[in-house]
């Protein structure tokens, strides 16, 4: 009995801070290792990035539940949350983002100053985001941003100071997942408008975000190909991933339109979370294997 009520309440969480989710910016984190050590790093560096993204991903999911139930009790989509339900608390959901965020933290510490130093600007950013909606339609951006902190801090564990390819490697992530949160809170478009809810769908309606999404995915093939450009671990493996990926984004602009978004769940999340596949397998032939 108290085993299944244990193990009932992981499953919880787990739909809570959406864990099937982490490929969205895991690709990127791993790529930007592997680039900056030039092959893997020490056993004990990829332990300690993997709890560093680990803590800060899901405690970032976790308080966004927070910080968003009252919006997403009164969304017919999203009432059928944890928290609008009773499912779960939101007293724990905040111990349990704490005791993720204290990981993170003790992770950063482990890895070396400058992640330590930086660890803060990320938590501010991961706690933030979720108010961006009450106040800026660039709230996708903002998550955006919050996201690229993985392959940025990958990046800085290893080496411990910037160039170009972090630099554009969270540029591509920035704009890679801002532009499927568009697609993906198009769908909200009503909702948004009559609750005085901050996105670019509601300030610039759908197609015209539609428009914007798309641009904000040509950006980001052309970030990776700069990036391929500027790390010669990378090849034409690596190429013909991005051929996949940019075949992958028009096919979600391809199953959508302003008046058809049956498809927006898959063209924003389950199209995308293949491009991250992608991203991963073919970025890391290239710099593990070829």
């Amino acid at each position: 009995m108290v085993l299944t009520k244990v193990l009932d309440k992981l499953k919880e969480y787990g739909k809570l801070v959406m864990f099937s989710h982490t490929i969205f910016s895991f690709s990127f984190a791993l790529v930007s290792m592997t680039l900056a050590a030039k092959g893997l790093p020490k056993i004990s560096t990829l332990i300690w990035i993997l709890v560093c993204f680990m803590g800060a991903r899901t405690g970032a999911n976790a308080i966004n539940r927070v910080i968003d139930a009252e919006i997403d009790a009164k969304n017919p989509r999203t009432a059928n949350r944890q928290i609008p339900k009773g499912e779960v608390k939101k007293k724990e959901v905040v111990i349990f983002t704490s005791i993720c965020f204290a990981v993170m933290l003790y992770g950063a510490y482990k890895l070396n100053t400058i992640c330590l130093l930086l660890s803060p600007i990320a938590l501010f950013l991961m706690i933030i985001y979720s108010y961006c909606k009450r106040f800026t339609y660039l709230c996708h951006l903002v998550l955006g941003i919050t996201c690229a902190c993985a392959p940025v801090g990958a990046w800085l564990a290893i080496t411990g100071e910037l160039t170009l390819i972090p630099l554009f490697m969270g540029a591509a992530n920035t704009l890679w997942v801002a532009g499927f949160d568009i697609i993906y809170g198009s769908q909200d478009y009503e909702f948004d408008k009559a609750n005085n809810i901050y996105s670019i769908p509601s300030k610039f309606g759908v197609k015209n975000a539609l428009y914007i999404a798309m641009a904000f995915h040509i950006i980001t093939l052309i970030c990776l190909v700069i990036i391929g450009i500027l790390s010669p671990e990378l090849g034409i493996t690596y190429y013909i991933g991005i051929g996949l990926i940019a075949g992958l984004f028009t096919t979600e602009y391809i199953i959508i339109s302003p008046t058809n978004l049956t498809n927006v769940n898959i063209a924003s999340y389950s199209v995308n979370q293949l491009v991250s596949i992608v991203l991963l397998v073919f970025g890391l032939l290239d710099t593990l294997f070829l």
